[in-house]
């Protein structure tokens, strides 16, 4: 995860007193993971972040499964998710199990004047097209084409668009978003042989301390119900702040290839690590340079885990008529490989200008009705041509 990070003003020790020019205290926040055993920041307000003066029902927004045919490979028209008009109604769920979710979003706008918590899931916004700025409580991260904006769980964000022309794919983990293990040394730094580092990671800047008082909606997900909450006080009241629990982002751009004589295996491309599945980054990249490589990927068989491609750019040697914002789904039980004719074609070829974004799971995805109605149903006999 990022390492200690600090913005404003913070007293010399945590839980002392911290004291506003008026003589009045600061309220602390403890913003911590796993009770208070993992990663944590500690936030300053200016009020208490307790103050809640208002609920409503919660409405349910759990994805449903839309068929039980889990063994068949899929492919989806990303792009044919209609637009919306604010953020939370564009999010369209069309995969998911007990540990992740996956949304296709095409908003036109973004939070407007309500903010939103995720209280279940870290979130992962992948920006296929579209800029804007993700506003925190930590501050405001800029975003644009090609952004992993990493969310954790129960941060309270708005989201605010510079256009109406936005593309999201979007990963909920219902466990913590962290980067792989071995990239990381036993000190959580990361190492050498990593495909990033620190420095390519964006952290918060610009914080803003917003001292209103009124009536401030969080719509705060919870166990697939989205609870509408009042506060007396702005969110986003924080003086200061530290640790190493915040949002932050990560360009696909920055991703370094890892590649060698011969054709790499998939993790070699991971990106982000989650209980029971993995996030993997294809970018522009040399390709192998034994002189009898083939560089399209052998066939293999998903004995484990369930395979998701989203299609973000460039040209792709293993597949036919790829477009952007299409996935594919190559679920575990049935082998996959390139398309006929595509082994051949990559032979003596020296690059790829491919992105993509890759998620494997470990246990099997079931698909929602909003999946279903964009499928491409002749993909699964495209292997016969």
């Amino acid at each position: 995860m990022p390492h200690y990070y600090s913005l404003g003003n913070i007293p010399h020790k945590r839980h002392t007193q911290f004291r506003k020019p008026d003589g009045g205290l600061y309220s602390e926040q403890l913003f911590s993971t796993e009770g208070f055993s993992s990663n944590y920041s500690l936030l300053y307000h200016v009020h208490p972040p307790t103050r809640i003066i208002r609920t409503e029902e919660p409405t349910d927004v759990s994805p449903k499964a839309a068929t039980e045919n889990i063994l068949k490979h899929r492919s989806f028209q990303g792009f044919s998710v209609k637009p919306a008009a604010s953020y939370l109604e564009s999010r369209k769920v069309v995969l998911f199990n007990n540990d992740v979710q996956i949304s296709l979003a095409a908003p036109q706008a973004g939070t407007g004047d309500v903010f939103f918590k995720n209280a279940d899931a870290d979130e992962v916004l992948f920006i296929h097209e579209g800029t804007g700025t993700l506003k925190t409580q930590y501050g405001k991260i800029p975003f644009s084409y090609g952004d992993y904006v990493v969310i954790p769980r129960g941060t309270i964000y708005q989201v605010e668009f510079d256009s109406a022309d936005n593309r999201l794919f979007i990963i909920e983990s219902f466990s913590p978003i962290n980067f792989p293990k071995r990239y990381l040394s036993r000190y959580g730094q990361l190492l050498e042989h990593s495909p990033f580092c620190e420095r390519d990671l964006r952290k918060p800047q610009d914080l803003e301390t917003i001292d209103k008082t009124g009536e401030f909606l969080i719509n705060t997900k919870k166990r697939g119900l989205l609870y509408p909450i009042w506060y007396a006080n702005h969110p986003f009241d924080v003086v200061g702040w530290d640790g190493t629990e915040y949002p932050y982002a990560l360009s696909i751009h920055d991703f370094e290839p890892i590649t060698g004589r011969v054709h790499q295996p998939p993790p070699v491309h991971q990106t982000f690590d989650a209980h029971n599945f993995v996030v993997c980054s294809f970018v522009p990249r040399l390709y192998d340079y034994h002189p009898q490589s083939i560089p399209a990927p052998y066939n293999h068989s998903n004995i484990d885990s369930d395979e998701v491609l989203y299609y973000v750019d460039g040209d792709f040697m293993s597949r036919k008529h790829v477009t952007r914002g299409m996935i594919t789904l190559h679920p575990a039980g049935i082998p996959h490989g390139p398309h006929p004719g595509a082994v051949e074609k990559s032979i003596g070829k020296k690059e790829t200008g491919e992105l993509a974004v890759m998620v494997d799971t470990f246990h099997p995805l079931k698909l929602t009705n909003d999946a279903l109605g964009i499928e491409d149903e002749n993909y699964v006999m495209s292997w016969a041509e």
